[in-house]
């Protein structure tokens, strides 16, 4: 099956370099790779959490920044406003009382027509319940 795009979502960026493994094409594990994509959002969450990643990968600081390099040259990066206004207050009411940080990744999805991948099984529970189907299975 082919897929087109992917959006990843932090939690699945964060596991990657956690494992000291920041090549996600090859956590993907199929034979054609998506195009893999983030709201810029992603960045920031990245280096927000960069110490707290830092102590759980057991990483030298060096290490860590050149997988954080890795990584983002695979993702796309999406600036926020170029998603419609319309995508964002779909988004909006699909994480309304979830988690308001998975909406940047849920518009992203909408804006795309693509696939997000996360592991977040309450998030995904709670989208599926609204109608949000769009999701990537590795």
């Amino acid at each position: 099956m082919s897929v087109g795009c992917v959006i990843v979502d932090a939690n699945i960026a964060f596991k990657s370099l956690l494992a000291g493994r920041s090549d996600l094409r090859e956590n993907i594990g199929l034979g054609g790779h998506p195009q893999l994509f983030a709201p810029h959002f992603l960045f920031i969450e990245l280096f927000k959490h960069k110490e707290r990643l830092l102590r759980a990968s057991h990483l030298l600081e060096s290490d860590l920044l050149t997988a954080l390099h890795t990584l983002l040259n695979q993702l796309t990066l999406v600036h926020e406003q170029d998603i419609s206004v319309g995508n964002w207050m779909e988004a909006w009411r699909l994480c309304k009382g979830i988690d308001s940080k998975d909406t940047p990744y849920v518009a992203l999805t909408l804006h795309l027509s693509g696939q997000l991948w996360s592991e977040d099984e309450e998030l995904k529970a709670a989208l599926r319940a609204r109608g949000f189907h769009h999701f990537f299975n590795p």
